[in-house]
């Protein structure tokens, strides 16, 4: 039984085409003429080599030209998943408006026309078009961020962690930096302040206690070696009960006081009243220069609707010390990311119209009643396709009212009335009937992701712009 086995497997083996009769097959020749023929030559190799590995040759039932038919099938496959884009669109319905893993902000039309426009060639990056003379990146933002802050100085950099080490490393190298314990924050992905501070070169002085902050802690914890005063914004939580934090304006008196830099980390940031929207207060660097910071830093892709960035702003003879440190160059931004931010800043000057130009402060204003109205009408559509791929009466998907969270650590404990669809089984459901649900929805054409709780897959249709993006490939899938 052995011998004739291995008999078959050698007969199969030797049966398969060579890699260039293959390549000749008339499926292969528009990839080859769409990608070239190094790729398509190195994807029949590997498709030839997966046969090979698994003993399946071309099969003794089936035609020389039949087996390279559905071969040139494999190798188109395994061509096209190969150069599908790593980096794709995809819908985001979980519920978490500036979710950091899907991308935060999205841009609005002006910042993509913008960066298409700097990319395609040449540009004035660092040229001064008026004196034919080296210009600064950063001055095609700084102007835009002086206006709608009040501070008479910015830099720009790749984000706010880079902001922050990019101050840190600049004003308090080997010294120290007066922070309140209760300020003491963990960013996503597990980036700490005290760790930050520590690998920019200063030194952590925690002042008061986790719930109560006076302004007589900072005051006696000044000393020979203080380099400045920082106060952070615990955007990404909340401490409520028994609390006290030292006021802002008196800890600019006192820095002042002490000729000591007083720096205000709101991370997340917002350029606009947010209350004017209907949304909660959150802190804006105009505020906080108002209140005597010397610096500010914040984000560019989280309320402020524009590309990652993290900027300062503030005096100007603190933001030349930061443009001039060699770190700069480091974390500072690309043409793409100056284009983008320039364009979304511009649409600044025009408030009124903020929620209709600046798609993430859309999302978060969206009346939960058109969110109602798009789950209605998606339901069946939803219900058809889920009956399509697992069979009738399996699965049931309803209309729900639903919470929407605003994300990337901006006010965390506030919520956002929202409607979407709860899919459940009818029957008592295993957790791994629902994540293989969910990866079905990932393997759609514009992959669809949504979130597991409570025995239940739930799609948050808040950030849905236009309906049909899911409802036309469910209904050609559910086909």
């Amino acid at each position: 039984m052995t011998d004739r086995s291995g008999a078959v497997l050698r007969e199969s083996r030797s049966r398969l085409p060579s890699v260039d009769r293959l390549a000749r097959h008339a499926l292969l020749q528009d990839p080859i003429a769409c990608h070239g023929r190094p790729i398509v030559i190195q994807a029949i190799r590997e498709v030839l080599e997966a046969v090979r590995a698994h003993a399946s040759g071309s099969g003794s039932d089936e035609s020389v030209p039949d087996a390279e038919t559905r071969l040139a099938q494999q190798a188109t496959l395994h061509l096209e998943q190969r150069m599908r884009p790593s980096l794709r669109p995809v819908l985001n319905l979980t519920g978490t408006v500036l979710h950091t893993n899907l991308g935060r902000a999205p841009l609005p039309p002006e910042a993509l026309e913008a960066i298409a426009a700097v990319a395609r060639g040449a540009s004035n990056l660092e040229f001064d078009l008026e004196r034919g003379t080296r210009g600064e990146r950063d001055d095609h933002v700084a102007g835009w961020l002086s206006r709608l802050t009040g501070a008479p100085a910015a830099v720009v950099v790749n984000n706010n962690a880079a902001a922050v080490v990019l101050l840190l490393r600049a004003l308090a190298a080997r010294r120290e930096v007066l922070v309140s314990r209760g300020e003491l924050i963990e960013l996503g992905g597990s980036f700490r302040l005290p760790d930050i501070m520590r690998e920019a070169g200063c030194v952590l002085r925690e002042v008061g206690t986790t719930n109560r902050t006076h302004l007589k802690d900072f005051e006696e914890a000044i000393g020979p070696r203080t380099a400045l005063i920082m106060q952070v914004h615990t955007s990404n939580y909340r401490i409520e009960g028994y609390t006290q934090a030292a006021d802002t304006r008196e800890l600019s008196t006192l820095a002042r006081a002490h000729d000591l830099p007083f720096v205000v980390d709101l991370g997340s940031g917002t350029l606009t009243d947010l209350t004017r929207l209907g949304l909660p207060a959150e802190p804006t660097p105009a505020q906080a220069m108002a209140q005597g910071a010397d610096l500010v830093t914040f984000s560019g892709d989280k309320l402020l609707g524009g590309p990652q960035a993290g900027m300062v702003v503030g005096r100007a003879d603190l933001i030349a010390r930061l443009r001039k440190h060699p770190l700069k160059r480091a974390l500072r931004c690309d043409k793409m990311t100056l284009a983008a931010l320039e364009a979304v800043l511009r649409l600044y000057a025009d408030p009124d119209r903020l929620t209709q130009r600046v798609p993430a402060l859309r999302w978060l204003t969206r009346p939960a009643e058109a969110l109602q109205s798009m789950a209605t009408d998606l339901q069946p559509i939803m219900q058809g396709w889920l009956d399509a791929r697992s069979g009738a009466g399996r699965w049931k998907a309803e209309v729900v009212n639903l919470k929407s969270q605003i994300g990337s650590g901006a006010l965390p404990v506030e919520s956002l009335p929202s409607a979407g669809l709860c899919i459940r089984s009818k029957a008592k459901a295993r957790g791994t009937d629902l994540q293989a649900l969910a990866k079905h929805l990932r393997e759609l054409p514009l992959p669809v992701i949504g979130r597991i709780a409570q025995d239940a897959l739930w799609l948050d249709l808040r950030c849905l712009d236009d309906p049909r993006s899911l409802q036309d490939q469910l209904l050609a899938d559910a086909s």
